[in-house]
């Protein structure tokens, strides 16, 4: 039995007089897999005429509606229930939040089942080809939606966050998700620093779950095996040329074996492009627009990422925008400058902020030795300012508890000359020198508060080595003594005997140490400094041996051998104590943003 069109305003009464059946009918009709595109399109013309009549009393026809399967369709299907959104929206703004639920709901790819039997043999994203049609016409609708909802942007917020995937999904699931929240953002810019935050927030989940190190061991394992691999068909089948398993995923060959890790390198691929098109209007930069997102970005930054402790990559994006341009750099220095002496801060968030300058002026190629001298000419100071106001009081004491601020401050200025003094001497010895001397390094290195005995053993032995090579600092001798003092100690606070190590009590990390992850670092690569060992200050000192992966160089500072002798305090605790791969050379970049595939 069929229903025609045109008794649709008579069967939408039916309900509200105890006559359900036509209007059932309707919902059948609508629900029905096979229905071809001239239905849908006469139905909905008809739905439009009497859209006011569409109330609360109706709303399981209009969900029947907002699941018509109307992307995919023909251009004229398309349009019609576009006008037809139009007209709902306006007329009946109670089913707005469903509308934008069944817009967002298609931002990611659907899911395809194929059974043989009773079992599931595959369970993988469509490939449909038509994937950029299909989020066109969504942003069509949501554009659409907000043109004549100028409320819209108030409901939409929760809506994105709740649909976003697990992030246990697929990479390509959290591409394409990621991607159409961005381009929300071009139109709807009043929602940008909501997203890019739900964005982050999400990709932090993935970043701390996933430790350098494991990482490491899984990608240097993957690469052992896939040349073993490779070296047995030689020997059995010359003739056999197959892609390597670690290349087959992308065309670039850049694919993580590690899962997370795979996933947060296709959605830092995806945010790293956005943010250089968002900056860059026909290949110039854009100094306006770079202004506008370089406040939202910092925003996040402050808000979820300067609070997270060990995260290894998600922090640069901020490195790679900061690397458009110097006053984007020297902004976001002056800023975690700021933070860091700011005595309202909570501690841990100033000492994270001393931790980022540090390891930005070591690492960022593009920040030139101006800006690092003016970045220590502001720490050095504070130390010895902060070391003036301790001398004389009864707190005069190493405690990184009470002095978790100076230590950290320590700690960042000892790490940037490891990395930068050579560009600080170069060019004009005498005058590098004369800088250096100037810091008076020897005061900070010989106070009470004793920052060699907090600060990494990797950093120390390092810095000790340079500033004995220019004659600076003598650092061996406090070293050798906090070495004797590195003794069990017995406590009975708790009522009972209990040992403990007065071992490196200094919960930090370098933010910027090398980025890991294959794709998104063909951005990183060119703007960042690797670890290059100074071996002319190093010839007299024995280096243990560090096996290097066959994946790629690595850059071992942070596990490097003890500069004085092998009674040195044991290398780099938890995260640190990883070998560290330096970034792959760089290939082609990723697509442009706006114009990326799926």
């Amino acid at each position: 039995m069929s229903l025609s069109v045109k008794h649709v305003l008579t069967c939408l009464m039916g309900p509200l007089q105890g006559d359900t059946s036509d209007y059932e009918l309707i919902k059948h009709q609508l629900s029905d897999p096979d229905i071809k595109d001239a239905q849908i399109i006469s139905w909905l013309q008809e739905f439009r005429t009497c859209v006011t009549q569409l109330g609360r009393d109706h709303e399981q026809l209009i969900y029947v509606v907002l699941k018509l399967p109307w992307l995919g369709r023909s251009q004229a299907v398309v349009e019609e229930y576009l006008a037809f959104l139009s007209n709902l929206v306006s007329a009946q703004t109670v089913y707005l939040r469903a509308c934008l639920r069944m817009v967002i709901t298609n931002f990611a790819p659907k899911r395809i089942r194929i059974q043989e039997g009773n079992v599931d043999i595959s369970d993988s994203d469509d490939e449909d080809e038509n994937l950029p049609r299909t989020f066109d016409h969504c942003h069509q609708a949501l554009q659409l939606i907000t043109r004549y909802v100028p409320s819209t942007s108030r409901f939409l917020m929760p809506i994105l966050s709740d649909k976003f995937p697990f992030v246990q999904k697929s990479s390509r699931t959290l591409e394409c998700y990621v991607h159409n929240l961005l381009r929300v953002s071009v139109y709807i810019p009043d929602l940008r620093r909501d997203i890019i935050e739900l964005i982050i927030s999400k990709m932090l989940t993935l970043d701390v779950s996933a430790p350098r190190s494991e990482i490491e061991e899984v990608e240097s394992g993957a690469q052992q095996d896939a040349n073993g691999a490779s070296q047995d068909d030689c020997l059995f089948d010359m003739d056999e040329e197959e892609d390597s398993p670690l290349d087959s995923s992308r065309p670039d060959g850049a694919v993580m074996v590690h899962p997370v890790a795979e996933r947060l390198d296709t959605m830092m691929t995806v945010l790293l492009a956005y943010i250089k098109d968002i900056c860059h209007v026909n290949g110039s930069l854009d100094i306006e627009k770079t202004k506008a997102l370089y406040k939202d970005l910092v925003s996040v930054f402050d808000k979820v990422v300067l609070p997270t402790h060990a995260s290894c990559h998600v922090q640069y994006y901020m490195f790679y925008l900061c690397s458009f341009r110097l006053g984007l750099a020297e902004a976001f220095l002056d800023h975690l400058w700021k933070m860091f002496h700011a005595p309202n801060q909570p501690p841990v968030l100033r000492q994270a902020a001393a931790g980022y300058m540090g390891s930005f002026m070591a690492r960022a190629k593009f920040l030139p030795v101006s800006t690092v001298k003016a970045c220590l000419d502001l720490l050095v100071p504070w130390l010895h300012l902060y070391i003036n106001s301790q001398d004389s009081g009864s707190k005069a004491f190493c405690d990184v508890n009470l002095h978790g601020s100076f230590y950290t401050a320590c700690q960042a200025v000892f790490y940037t000359l490891i990395f930068r003094h050579n560009a600080i001497l170069e060019g004009n010895m005498k005058k590098g020198l004369a800088y250096l001397q100037g810091l008076n390094l020897e005061r900070i290195v010989m106070c009470q508060l004793n920052p060699l005995r907090v600060c990494l053993p990797a950093v120390t032995n390092m810095f000790a080595a340079i500033t004995r090579k220019y004659q600076l600092v003598f650092c061996y001798t406090i070293i050798e003594r906090n070495n004797r003092n590195l003794l069990p100690v017995v406590s009975n606070s708790t009522g009972g005997n209990s040992v403990s190590t007065n071992t490196n009590p200094l919960d930090t990390f370098f933010p910027f140490d090398p980025y890991l992850l294959k794709s998104s670092g063909k951005l990183i690569e060119p703007i960042y400094q690797v670890w290059e060992e100074p071996s002319d200050c190093m010839i007299d000192v024995p280096k243990k041996k560090v096996r290097k992966g066959s994946m790629e160089e690595e850059d071992d500072f942070l596990h490097g051998g003890t500069p004085h002798g092998d009674s040195g305090v044991g290398m780099t605790p938890g995260s640190y104590d990883s070998h560290l791969h330096s970034p792959r050379s760089v290939g082609s970049p990723p697509v442009s943003f706006l114009q990326r595939p799926f």
